[in-house]
């Protein structure tokens, strides 16, 4: 009789540290995913200078339009927080990039200048890692969440202060619409 009683309590303790441990693991991975994410956002703010610059060449008049865009980067790089704090900084870069685009339309040599086509397809070579990347950062968001709701693991997680995570996700409807070109 002793021996069940041994054995429950042994198996019962390797459920805790397995469980732990399985939080260790995913806290680790999207801890990881959200590195990735900075990475990236961090190789879009270094290009987006030169954008400017190529940009300024051509359309000097479309100062307001360039200050708004440097506005935004110096927030999205200033901003700190949670996922969702950073990404309304992210939303605001992102749209004020998409009127650099929208703005090239109107300038045909702007828009065939190599300097701002290797920059285009730089910037967007980044914005398809950072979309990876934030798809990788929430599925593994989603799994920790789940095991921090699910039970019994619900139990391990609030005794050792796991808790759920923000996803990183656009909030901003105007982020979600193309940008509108006018001549």
């Amino acid at each position: 009789m002793l021996h069940y009683i041994l054995g429950g309590i042994a198996l019962f303790i390797l459920w805790i540290i397995a469980s732990y441990n399985g939080f260790v693991r995913l806290k680790n991975r999207f801890q990881e995913a959200w590195s990735d994410i900075e990475t990236q956002m961090k190789r879009r703010y270094n290009l987006i200078p030169n954008l400017m610059e190529t940009v300024k060449g051509y359309a000097k008049h479309e100062k307001e339009t360039l200050d708004a865009v440097v506005k935004a980067r110096t927030a999205a790089m200033s901003a700190t927080g949670t996922p969702n704090e950073q990404a309304e900084a992210e939303n605001m870069l992102q749209s004020t990039l998409k009127s650099i685009f929208a703005l090239s339309e109107s300038y045909p040599d702007l828009k065939a200048n190599a300097n701002f086509i290797d920059l285009q397809h730089e910037l967007t070579d980044a914005e398809d890692k950072i979309q990876a990347a934030r798809r990788f950062y929430n599925n593994t968001v989603q799994a920790f969440n789940t095991k921090v709701e699910m039970f019994p693991s619900n139990f391990i997680a609030k005794t050792f202060g796991f808790v759920r995570q923000d996803f990183f996700q656009l909030d901003e409807p105007a982020a979600r619409k193309p940008v509108k070109v006018k001549f």
